[in-house]
């Protein structure tokens, strides 16, 4: 029974589950009367949701709008719809709304959609104060109320018949701005007002003006006047005197000030002044014996605080005489030569002069009169001045410029390197000086009779750089020195220059060349293509360390060096170097020595190999022949007379094979070759050898084959061999 009873409620709340099924279709957000708004009429927020259900129950809907991501307003409602009224509309309305629906655990939002307030509320200016001085500042405040920062204000100051001045002021984070506007000379009522701007979607909308307030100005001293007595026109040397004046009231530290260009020429400063007193006048004085340097514009100005009030007189200073004019007998002369100086007025003569030397420490004094004369030295090379006096008023003449000239000595000439000598391919640089000589000097260098250089110069020497050096180049160099001095021109003496020319091609060969004999000697031959002399030769041994064999400086192009007695510890490579004072190093090609044995050493090698083979072979054919005697008796005659034939005949043969035989043919035919050799060995520039050669026929045992080859001894390797 219970469990009939479960089952039922089971399917009973099913089906109520199946009746209560619904779903959002859309959730829409509109604004009434529309999406732009007039500031202070009514509007209305609508969101309304759009629900299909699956029977018709009752659903409540919870209604929440949204301004720029905040919550504005909320509501519970059976209905499908919510309205959020805002009676007066103002610009802080302005923004995107968005409404969102719960119902049933389901949510569902609108798109967003943005609502403008056009037009701001009237701005509220108020000023701190109604009446000020000039100097002061006026503070004013405006106010946008009800509106939303961030927000712009612009502020204006209106003088009577003048084009308003204007500040901006942003205020992110305030709905109201304050400023300070000063109040400068010559203001007398002023009219401020304002207006405030905002930016909506990129476009600035801007408020009606605010109300206008009147500031009344007041001066706290009357514009300055400046005299000047006697006159403004006055005559240099009389006295003139300036006098600055003001009226001042309640004010305190009231500063004149009298100036002439940017110079301040005198001022004072008035503390106090009292303010309920009656306006009081205040006087600057200022007095000088006018020049003609005193004409021009003088300007009277009075100032406290911010304020600041000017007065200007132009003053002209007439001329009481010109300015002196000094002349010189001549303004380039000779040492101890006469120089006359006079000072002299245009139409005026009566005048106190003096003549002066310029000095950078100070003027140097030289005479109270209207001439000068004096001898001259070096030293009194200058400017100098004439002045003059007339009633107080001193006027200085141009100066005029003296040089005074001492002559040249004879110049000398040289190498700045200090040897005159020069290597082919380098420049050469010379110096040309003139120890005596009161600058400018002018130098000028020679090349044999040519004139190469010509130069002016603040200095006692002068430099040439001569980059055409050749190598049969024997012209020699001279300079001349001259200044203004009227001894005129000097002239060095001639100055000859080596030009070196440098190693090139050194070479090395030997007599003999390539083989020599043991404790034979032999001679070595050093020599170069081109080079001055001297040249210093040295010749070495290659090993792993260069051995210095010989070395020897020689006034020509080459050096022969003869090693006695060579032995087998000599076989090695060989090389030269030249040099001279073109300090260059120049290194032949190598050529190698192999030290053999001599022909008498090979003698008796020869013989103590070849006797014991000779003895060997007589015991064996004696041997022999007594063995074939005693076999065949009576026929050993004709067989004895064959084999001697033979043996005879075997015995030139194996001689000729181990080489202690010659035929004359076969030695010319050596001969031959050994010459054709040599030939190809030699280099271009080697020298023919005369090679003298005897024919000789050999039929017995030699032993001093080495010494005929000798006799064909030759020198290779070298150019220069003989």
């Amino acid at each position: 029974m219970y469990l009939a009873l479960l089952v039922f409620f089971l399917q009973c709340s099913e089906l109520y589950t199946q009746e209560r099924v619904f779903t959002f279709n859309t959730v829409e957000i509109k604004v009434q009367p529309s999406v732009k708004v007039k500031n202070g009429a009514p509007m209305s927020i609508v969101c309304r949701a759009d629900i299909s259900k699956s029977t018709n129950f009752q659903l409540k809907h919870n209604f929440t709008i949204f301004k720029d991501g905040k919550l504005v307003f909320m509501t519970v409602s059976n209905k499908g719809d919510a309205q959020y009224e805002i009676p007066m509309a103002r610009s802080s309305d302005t923004g995107e709304y968005e409404c969102t629906v719960e119902a049933g655990g389901k949510t569902k939002s609108s798109n967003s959609l943005h609502v403008w307030v056009t037009g701001m509320t009237k701005p509220i200016l108020t000023a701190e104060k109604k009446e000020v001085l000039e100097g002061e500042v006026v503070k004013l405040r405006c106010e946008l109320p009800e509106e939303v920062p961030p927000l712009y204000f612009v502020f204006r100051k209106t003088k009577m018949n003048s084009t308003p001045k204007e500040k901006f002021v942003f205020e992110p984070y305030k709905n109201f701005s304050v400023v300070e506007f000063s109040v400068e000379e010559g203001d007398n009522i002023l009219q401020f007002d304002c207006f405030g701007k905002r930016n909506v979607k990129l476009e600035f909308e801007s408020s009606e003006y605010s109300n206008k307030t009147l500031v009344t100005v007041r001066e706290p001293f009357i514009k300055p006047t400046l005299k000047a007595k006697p006159s403004s026109n006055i005559t240099e040397g009389d006295r003139i005197q300036f006098e600055c004046s003001t009226v001042v009231a309640r004010m305190h530290d009231i500063e004149i000030i009298l100036q002439k260009n940017r110079t301040i020429l005198n001022s004072t400063v008035y503390k106090y002044v009292d303010e309920y007193s009656v306006r009081d006048e205040k006087l600057l004085k200022y007095s000088a014996l006018a020049t003609l340097e005193d004409s021009g514009e003088y300007l009277c100005k009075v100032e406290q605080g911010r304020t600041s009030k000017t007065t200007k007189l132009n003053v002209v200073v007439s001329e009481l005489f010109p300015k002196p004019i000094l002349a010189a007998s001549m303004s380039k002369l000779d040492e101890n030569k006469e120089l006359t100086l006079s000072c002299s007025i245009s139409g005026f003569r009566k005048a106190n002069f003096s003549i002066l030397r310029k000095n950078s420490n100070g003027d140097i004094w030289l005479k109270n009169s209207r001439n000068l004369t004096m001898r001259v030295n070096v030293n009194d090379t200058g400017s100098y001045i004439c002045k003059a006096e007339v009633k107080g008023i001193v006027k200085e003449s141009r100066p005029v410029r003296i040089n005074v000239y001492a002559p040249v000595s004879k110049p000398t000439l040289s190498v700045v390197s200090g040897l005159p000598e020069v290597v082919l391919g380098k420049p050469l640089r010379l110096i040309c000086r003139s120890v005596m000589g009161t600058p400018p000097i002018t130098f000028t260098f020679y090349k044999g009779n040519n004139e190469v250089k010509k130069v002016v110069i603040n200095d006692t020497y002068a430099t040439f750089l001569d980059e055409n050096i050749r190598p049969n180049d024997k012209r020699g160099y001279k300079c001349d020195a001259r200044n203004n001095h009227s001894s005129g021109m000097k002239t060095s003496n001639i100055l000859n220059v080596t030009v070196i020319v440098p190693i090139r091609n050194a070479s090395l060969g030997s007599i003999p060349y390539g083989e020599v004999e043991d404790g034979s000697e032999t001679a070595f031959l050093c020599s170069v293509k081109e080079g001055s002399w001297p040249i210093h030769f040295r010749i070495f041994r290659k090993t792993d360390r260069d051995i210095l064999l010989f070395e020897k400086s020689e006034n020509a192009d080459r050096v022969m060096w003869r090693k006695e007695a060579m032995n087998r510890q000599d076989t090695g490579t060989y090389y030269c170097m030249a040099s001279n004072r073109a300090n260059v190093d120049v290194k032949s090609h190598p050529i190698t020595i192999s030290v053999i044995l001599a022909a008498w050493q090979k003698g008796i090698i020869a013989a103590f190999v070849l006797i014991p083979i000779a003895g060997a072979a007589t015991l064996t054919l004696w041997w022999f022949l007594c063995k074939k005697k005693k076999a065949k008796g009576p026929s050993m005659e004709m067989s004895g007379s064959a084999l001697a034939t033979n043996l005879t005949s075997e015995k030139l043969t194996r001689q000729h094979n181990d080489g202690d035989y010659y035929t004359g043919s076969s030695y010319i035919e050596d001969s031959e070759n050994h010459m054709k050799s040599t030939d190809e060995s030699n280099g271009p520039d080697l020298e023919s050898a005369e090679v003298e050669y005897t024919e000789v026929e050999v039929s017995t045992l030699d032993p001093h084959r080495d010494s005929v080859e000798k006799r064909h001894s030759r020198i290779q390797g070298h150019p220069d061999a003989t």
